[in-house]
């Protein structure tokens, strides 16, 4: 029987079948097409949603980054009430009621403490220069001449990725950071992510306007999440934007994270082929 390449032509037949059984695909630029299905969920939701939208995205372990709008700037207030005279706190307590309530008065209270216009120029150091503190909680006079605090999706991510890269803080108050930042609040983004999950994000909350910005630390494959939604008719479509590209984005990860560069996955306890 004649020979092709030292393998009769019953065993090639035999091993091309096996290739194909066992073979994963490796079309080039797979992951990409996955980012593509992101952008096309997130296109829809923003053409549903009457108001302005704008998304930044960042995969924490590539660097590759998503981006709508994302140097727009609407307005990204904090909120609140304390009881003045009362209770002795500390500023770390302030800012975790900050951030877990969105207090008003602690957010004041830490504002004067630190000077507005030390926060902007630490904020200049580094090179954000569209987020800006310009009044306190609760002015309506400095709202109404419109000195509103304002940010940008892209400047947030930006911010949150040195942040998680240790440019800012050092170890011990970048670990401090981001276990304030995933106090367990009210807010979008983790609103329909898995249970224990950490996520470390502020959400902010205006009439006409609705804000969450954080990181998702999804085991092996954390990414940055900057959702702001401003112009809103109803403030609830603001809210369910978010968190359905919030979910959108989650799954999206967790594929990532769960797979192998060809896609395969293998799920705890599966021992098949």
């Amino acid at each position: 029987m004649p020979c092709f390449g030292g393998i009769q032509p019953l065993n090639r037949f035999a091993a091309f079948i096996l290739l194909l059984a066992t073979s994963v695909a490796q079309a080039p630029n797979k992951q990409q097409v996955l980012w593509q299905k992101l952008e096309a969920s997130i296109a829809e939701v923003d053409r549903n949603l009457d108001g302005v939208l704008g998304v930044a995205i960042e995969d924490l372990t590539t660097g590759q980054k998503y981006l709508l709008h994302a140097d727009e700037v609407p307005d990204s207030d904090i909120m609140g009430g304390l009881t003045p005279g009362v209770t002795r706190i500390t500023l770390r307590d302030l800012a975790t009621m900050m951030v877990a309530v969105s207090d008003n008065s602690a957010t004041n209270v830490l504002i004067d403490r630190v000077g507005m216009e030390n926060v902007n120029t630490f904020l200049d150091s580094l090179g954000l220069t569209h987020i800006r503190l310009r009044r306190r909680m609760m002015d309506l006079k400095a709202a109404g001449e419109r000195r509103e605090n304002v940010a940008t999706p892209a400047e947030m991510m930006a911010l949150l990725e040195d942040l998680y890269r240790g440019k800012v803080l050092n170890k011990e108050f970048t670990n401090d950071f981001f276990k304030m930042l995933s106090t367990h609040k009210n807010s979008f983004i983790p609103r329909d992510l898995p249970e224990g999950l950490k996520i470390a994000n502020k959400p902010g909350e205006l009439e006409g306007v609705r804000n969450d910005s954080g990181i998702v630390f999804v085991e092996k494959r954390p990414y940055v999440i900057c959702t702001m939604t401003t112009y809103l008719r109803r403030e609830r479509d603001g809210e369910e934007a978010i968190r359905r590209i919030s979910l959108e984005t989650y799954r999206m990860f967790d594929r990532l994270a769960r797979a192998s560069e060809y896609g395969r996955v293998i799920s705890p306890g599966n021992s098949s082929r």
